[in-house]
């Protein structure tokens, strides 16, 4: 066969090949569009037409109702306080996870995973073991005049104990994926622990820690298994917006229901969205 033959006969090879790769890619990206489209765009379209179906008089309406405020408001109070926890904590906790080296770090490393695996209802039900009437800890809460279960405390600590995955499992790998000769530089410079720590590692880590930070404020605002079962679910005290949602559905207040649901989704979506543009947009800077 001629060296002619043979080249023909390699380049057809190639030119085959690069077909199958590029029918191979789009029919895994058809494939994932489909899934999407099933899975998420297909019930938020759906909730967008029952939203909107009668124009923007029930959205006024919904959020015209005093219980509608009160459940936006105890959400974003449950959301503030659980973020505020889980960041401050996940944080440290990843950084020992990613940096340190001691005995038990596996058994750490599993117990941050457990909330995942427990059941929301099993929180819940843990929360009123230990706090609610007869409890371990009823007694003496209830001498320091707190009230713990079917009030805001509960829902707090159950949604906080729900969310404490997020941060850690996003800002670990960052951490591990960076090392550790940066900070040795700066503390090599003169810099404490603290300023390097601020200075140097904080901004390395800013996304993972921005995108734990979305997915836990997701997490906490669409909470209702272990808050159902903590809260008393009463209406105007101690109802949250999934509650509400809850709620609306059972007595056929289908449009007030979604309106909220919209919101809840809108808000996620929109965190998601601007943290994605503003890393784009820093990585086209960095890049240039």
């Amino acid at each position: 066969m001629s060296v002619a033959a043979t080249d023909t006969r390699l380049g057809q090879e190639r030119l085959h090949q690069h077909r199958r790769r590029r029918l191979l890619r789009t029919a895994l990206l058809g494939v994932s569009l489909a899934y999407l489209a099933v899975l998420l765009l297909a019930p938020l379209a759906g909730i967008l037409w029952v939203a909107f179906r009668h124009g923007f008089g029930d959205i006024a309406q919904t959020f015209s109702q005093p219980d509608v405020r009160h459940a936006f408001l105890l959400t974003a109070i449950i959301a503030v306080v659980t973020l505020a926890v889980t960041t401050f904590f996940g944080v440290i906790v990843a950084w020992v996870l990613a940096r340190q080296r001691f005995r038990g770090k596996s058994l750490l490393n599993a117990l941050v995973d457990l909330p995942l695996a427990v059941s929301p209802v099993t929180v819940g039900l843990i929360a009123v073991l230990l706090f609610g009437r007869g409890g371990w800890f009823e007694p003496w809460f209830s001498a320091q005049g707190i009230q713990v279960i079917f009030a805001l405390p509960s829902m707090i600590m159950v949604t906080t104990f729900i969310c404490i995955p997020f941060v850690i499992r996003e800002v670990a790998p960052v951490l591990e994926e960076l090392g550790t000769s940066e900070e040795d530089a700066a503390r090599t410079l003169g810099a404490s622990s603290i300023h390097s720590f601020r200075r140097v590692t904080l901004p390395n880590i800013r996304w993972g820690l921005f995108y734990g930070i979305a997915l836990t404020t997701a997490r906490a605002i669409g909470e209702i298994g272990a808050v159902l079962i903590v809260s008393g679910s009463v209406q105007g005290q101690t109802e949250t917006a999934t509650l509400y949602i809850f709620r609306a559905l059972e007595e056929r207040q289908t449009e007030s229901a979604y309106v909220v649901a919209l919101t809840l989704a809108a808000v996620s979506v929109v965190l998601l969205g601007t943290i994605e543009f503003f890393k784009r947009r820093s990585s086209r800077r960095d890049g240039s």
